[in-house]
């Protein structure tokens, strides 16, 4: 998938993202861009919904915020399932993907004969720094 041509406010959006040392809530990515004319959380958000929709963004449910794909030239979709390992002490956050599970969990999903929307995987602990 090629990513088409962002908006003002879905580059300004997704600059913040990429630049951020973490995941951002999307109240933080309003006050960075405030001084970008941003008044009000819907315009975040409404790049927000756009940019997860072309795979460039993802959304870290466990902890309501939103990093930039770690692969964005490729299309993450064609990963399969993607996975983040977040650190609980320092909110560092590594994007993975692992086929071996992607094909493991779509084999349970043809066995429940259930359809999935929309899978998330996410581990929450201590990264290397911070357990040691």
């Amino acid at each position: 998938m090629t990513t088409p041509q962002l908006t003002k406010n879905q580059s300004l959006v997704f600059d913040v993202l990429e630049k951020a040392e973490g995941p951002l809530s999307a109240y933080t990515i309003l006050d960075k861009l405030r001084d970008h004319g941003f008044r009000a959380p819907l315009q975040v958000y409404r790049a927000l919904e756009k940019l997860l929709e072309y795979g460039v963004v993802h959304r870290l449910e466990s902890i309501n915020s939103f990093v930039a794909c770690a692969h964005p030239g490729d299309d993450c979709h064609s990963h399969g399932i993607v996975a983040f390992a977040i650190c609980e002490s320092c909110g560092q956050v590594m994007e993975f993907h692992d086929h071996e599970v992607d094909h493991r969990l779509m084999e349970w999903v043809r066995g429940q004969k259930f359809k999935p929307e929309k899978t998330t995987i996410e581990i929450r602990g201590l990264c290397e720094a911070c357990a040691a």
